[in-house]
């Protein structure tokens, strides 16, 4: 179960209980806290991401969005309708339009039609209120936090706790952010370097859905870039390619020409007949291979995010809330050899991680 990559020196420290060794022969899979602990608290706030941290994780994961003036702000998507209390506020109601954002129409409020002072003046919310109606009771206590925000924070909780917590951005939307005069890539280097983020000494990785942008990045900071990988689809920057092409051998070695890591769909390294888990696919050897980490996306608990194996009985909305068998989720994906995993809940993923590395896994 042990071999010989180093890994996830945060991860060290925190079974350990203290600060990592200079050096560990061992893997150690990093945990990253998908939008903090976004899974118990409503996502990319303040209250999401020190959970994660309390939890464990190693690293917690902003996505990056552009506001009007300029600056990143964290936010899953750049439509904002769903995860704030823009549509209440009347004095933005006129802001409410229709854009196309990667081939889809989507009507709401955006980012880019918005300072950053003005967004600072909205609320956040429970992005999926049916599905995790805890989350909402948080509703109106956190507003959204400028990548700066979110790279303090992990500073600060880190020194609380006593271990290092990285970040892990993604750049989202990169061509149509371009498309409207606001390109992220050099603000996301600016950004980087005012954090001196901009290394590779494992404080940070950056990822991203679309390939340019990357490579532009690359020629800009010398921090880990991962290209996300989905399980249908393709890069929104490359007309015709489809992600099930980078997933081969051939693929994941063009991919390490300008990345040190994919970030695939889970389905990806361990699928599922519609049923039970699978055995892995080659995924994960083929990206060692090339001399790429491996961190699949995204792990949940719900049932209604696990294959029906693993899902706890019941039936109805409650059942869909319920918890299933994630660990067997962790589990899978660890002995498959992966180097870190996303997840909503990342406590599961620290206790997962825990079992793995002792052999009980």
């Amino acid at each position: 179960m042990i071999d010989r990559r180093t890994l996830g020196l945060a991860a060290v420290a925190a079974l350990t209980g203290g600060q990592a060794m200079a050096t560990v022969n061992a893997r150690i899979p990093v945990v990253i806290g998908h939008r903090g602990a976004s899974g118990e608290r409503p996502e990319h706030t303040d209250l999401a991401y020190r959970l994660a941290i309390e939890q464990g994780a190693d690293f917690i994961e902003p996505d990056l969005v552009v506001t009007r003036d300029g600056a990143l702000v964290a936010r899953h998507e750049n439509e904002i309708g769903g995860t704030t209390d823009v549509a209440a506020r009347a004095e933005f109601a006129g802001r409410r339009a229709t854009k196309v954002i990667d081939a889809a129409s989507i009507t709401g409020w955006f980012t880019e039609d918005f300072t950053l002072a003005e967004l600072k003046t909205l609320r956040c919310r429970e992005r999926l209120p049916q599905l995790r109606p805890g989350n909402a009771a948080w509703d109106g206590q956190a507003s959204i936090l400028t990548f700066q925000e979110v790279v303090d924070l992990a500073q600060t909780e880190g020194d609380r706790v006593g271990r290092r917590v990285g970040v892990y951005p993604e750049m989202k939307h990169p061509t149509f952010f371009a498309s409207v005069g606001l390109p992220i890539e050099g603000r996301m280097a600016a950004a980087l370097k005012a954090a001196n983020l901009h290394g590779r000494d494992g404080g940070a990785f950056v990822q991203c859905f679309e390939v340019a942008p990357l490579k532009t990045l690359r020629g800009l900071v010398k921090t880990p870039l991962v290209q996300l990988i989905g399980d249908e689809g393709g890069p929104a920057d490359a007309p015709g390619t489809l992600y099930r092409a980078m997933t081969t051998a051939a693929g994941l070695k063009a991919i390490a020409a300008y990345a040190d890591g994919v970030g695939p769909e889970k389905g990806l390294v361990v699928p599922t007949d519609g049923t039970t888990l699978l055995p892995p696919t080659a995924f994960v050897a083929d990206a060692h291979a090339a001399g790429l980490k491996v961190h699949p996306w995204t792990v949940r608990r719900e049932n209604v995010f696990l294959p029906p194996a693993l899902r706890s009985p019941g039936e109805g909305p409650e059942a869909l809330r319920a918890t299933g068998d994630v660990q067997a989720m962790f589990a899978a994906l660890f002995k498959a050899g992966v180097d870190g995993v996303f997840s909503d809940f990342p406590g599961e993923a620290v206790k997962a991680r825990n079992r793995f590395i002792g052999g009980n896994a």
